[in-house]
């Protein structure tokens, strides 16, 4: 929700992507905010902390169109697990597959960690860190 953003910063960069049509803006429509409702109290009657609107909306948004959602709040992240179909993806999640896809080096997360100040869960690290010893593995036996 462009509401929610605080920094002239990053104000700067979605004017930018907006005039150059790499980014658009989504309205809110009917049918996205009366299911976002229903997900924010779906969310209430749960074992994980609720949703806030608008998580829920852009959930809403990617599960009818077959998007994934961004977000680091971890409401929207459980919620893949527990009332909707969407995915919902962290920056965690964004780097393993630009990982995968060798758009990016082995250590960015490090590099994203030590830039943003954003510490991921030991588990996520861990997670990394055995991914690219079983990749340098799988290559030397390919050898």
């Amino acid at each position: 929700m462009l509401n929610e953003v605080q920094s002239e910063r990053t104000l700067t960069w979605i004017a930018d992507r907006l005039a150059s049509g790499h980014m658009s803006l989504f309205p809110l429509l009917p049918e996205y905010r009366d299911r976002a409702l229903r997900l924010v109290e779906l969310s209430r009657r749960g074992p994980a902390r609720g949703l806030d609107f608008p998580e829920a909306y852009c959930i809403a948004v990617a599960e009818d169109r077959g998007y994934v959602a961004l977000s680091e709040n971890g409401a929207a992240y459980a919620a893949q697990f527990l009332y909707t179909t969407a995915r919902v993806w962290r920056a965690y999640e964004v780097l393993w597959e630009l990982r995968r896809r060798g758009l990016v080096p082995d250590d960015v997360i490090y590099v994203y960690q030590e830039e943003t100040r954003h510490k991921f869960p030991q588990r996520d690290v861990e997670r990394w860190r055995s991914y690219g010893s079983s990749q340098s593995a799988s290559k030397r036996q390919g050898s």
